[in-house]
């Protein structure tokens, strides 16, 4: 499982902090989180393929978040893709998706669908499940968690101690399928230790604090959380609906989440400021980073 921050600045980008996406390429798959103007030449400095991009789930509908996703649909075309593409967000994404269908003459001739989510699971399969969750900033808004379905560990020399000869029955069993030997029915149970919890990654969106992170956060391996702000302009911050260093520092605390790491960054401050906000993070929760455009994260 890879994470690579393709964008990490607010609403006006900078030299080093291009406006906000995020690739996870897991699972064979290639997701996208938000898809902020420059997210495809950004993509260009990375191993990311955008033709294998298969899922792109949109936080909420501010500019700095979605005006990346008329142009890379656009290229995509253009460069004859013909695999569909599923784009998430919450209600007023059909209003998104005419508005980018009549932009210019460029056509997007392959199948992309557009589905309005809320709050629950947006997705789920034998290897993972992402769930959505409303938080509180200005517009609808919604914070994404993706989470690895770990199987239990498969008990060989309790199999064998059954009677379950070495091979196929052994992936039924840690698969979940009963096998029979010898005319005894052996249960997935009785050869499986106990449940074991996948990566799980968090990305807030646009956010104030508040418990609905806190919950689709818990017990996270890694919370990428906005840090707007940094606490000596914590009016701003409740001005404009976002959070501050220290207000995502509490989330990451109160969710158990194991890492935390700072992005949407405010370029009013210029990166000298980063040390202050990092500093001002890590007195609450010490295991926090900041984001920085084309960092990579290998899980």
């Amino acid at each position: 499982m890879e994470i690579i921050f393709l964008g990490t600045s607010s609403a006006v980008h900078s030299k080093e902090r291009n406006h906000p996406s995020i690739a996870l390429k897991a699972f064979g798959d290639v997701m996208l989180f938000d898809c902020g103007e420059g997210t495809q030449r950004q993509i260009l400095f990375t191993k990311v393929s955008p033709m294998k991009i298969s899922k792109i789930f949109i936080t909420h509908y501010h500019g700095d978040h979605i005006l990346g996703l008329p142009g890379l649909l656009q290229s995509m075309s253009l460069h004859g893709r013909e695999s569909k593409l599923t784009v998430y967000g919450p209600h007023g994404l059909n209003g998104v998706k005419n508005a980018i269908y009549s932009l210019g003459y460029c056509a997007i001739d392959f199948p992309v669908e557009f589905v309005e989510i809320d709050s629950g699971i947006v997705e789920e399969t034998d290897e993972y499940v992402i769930t959505a969750q409303r938080v509180r900033h200005n517009v609808p808004t919604l914070a994404y968690s993706i989470e690895e379905k770990k199987k239990p560990r498969f008990l060989r020399e309790k199999a064998i101690e059954l009677g379950v000869p070495v091979g196929p029955d052994f992936g039924r069993l840690h698969n979940g399928e009963e096998v029979e030997v010898n005319g005894k029915i052996i249960k997935p149970e009785q050869v499986l230790g106990e449940p074991r919890k996948g990566i799980k990654i968090t990305y807030s969106g646009d956010t104030r604090p508040c418990e609905e992170i806190i919950s689709l956060a818990q017990d996270s391996t890694i919370l990428i959380h906005e840090s707007t702000f940094i606490n000596k302009d914590n009016t701003n911050a409740e001005e404009h609906a976002h959070s501050t260093s220290i207000d995502a520092a509490y989330a990451a605390k109160y969710s158990n989440s194991k890492e935390l790491i700072l992005t949407h960054i405010s370029t009013r401050y210029g990166e000298e400021y980063a040390n202050i906000m990092l500093e001002e993070a890590r007195e609450i929760f010490e295991n926090t980073r900041i984001a920085k455009d084309l960092m990579e994260i290998e899980l």
